[in-house]
């Protein structure tokens, strides 16, 4: 006989439902008639968990959690695989700058002034604002005044979507 068939479940349901039915009459008189059927409601909950078997249902699932903990807690096996996994768990974020780091095999690292000319203006490393200095061998793009057309007018919006894909070379 389990620990769950010792409980008079009925009793206690009623109980609970009857105390709260008895508590929703008296919030009705102080609070309204809202607050009453609110918890007039919640007072009820007990009665139908326990005629639709729910009381049974989550008495099992609590002893299953409960069962899984103790043997969670007590098994060396187990505090064993989570070491290995917090060990993956380290491993992995680790080698992910590592990757970045590497270089492809049979290339040459670039020089830092060959880095610095492709990826265009870096900040100074004294902490100020420097202008943007194109590569010499690259020719300046000139700015282009555009005519806000009929278009734009109508859909403003999308004006500056089309304006965003223009610049970078989709029509």
């Amino acid at each position: 006989m389990s620990t769950y068939d010792k409980i008079a479940w009925l009793p206690l349901c009623g109980g609970l439902t009857g105390l709260g039915l008895v508590l929703s009459f008296i919030v009705m008189r102080r609070r309204g008639l809202g607050s009453g059927l609110r918890v007039a409601a919640w007072s009820l909950l007990p009665l139908a968990a326990y005629l639709t078997g729910a009381i049974e249902m989550f008495w099992k699932m609590g002893a299953a959690i409960g069962d899984f903990a103790k043997g969670f807690v007590f098994s060396a096996e187990v505090w064993a695989g989570i070491a290995l996994a917090g060990l993956a768990v380290v491993l992995l974020v680790v080698s992910g700058p590592m990757r970045r780091r590497s270089v492809p095999q049979g290339k040459s690292p670039p020089a830092a002034g060959q880095a610095a000319g492709k990826a265009g203006a870096l900040p100074a490393a004294t902490g100020g604002a420097v202008a943007a200095r194109p590569d010499p061998g690259t020719p300046a793009a000139p700015a282009k005044a555009r005519k806000p057309s009929k278009a734009d007018d109508d859909d403003d919006d999308l004006g500056d979507v089309a304006d965003i894909l223009r610049r970078h070379g989709i029509t």
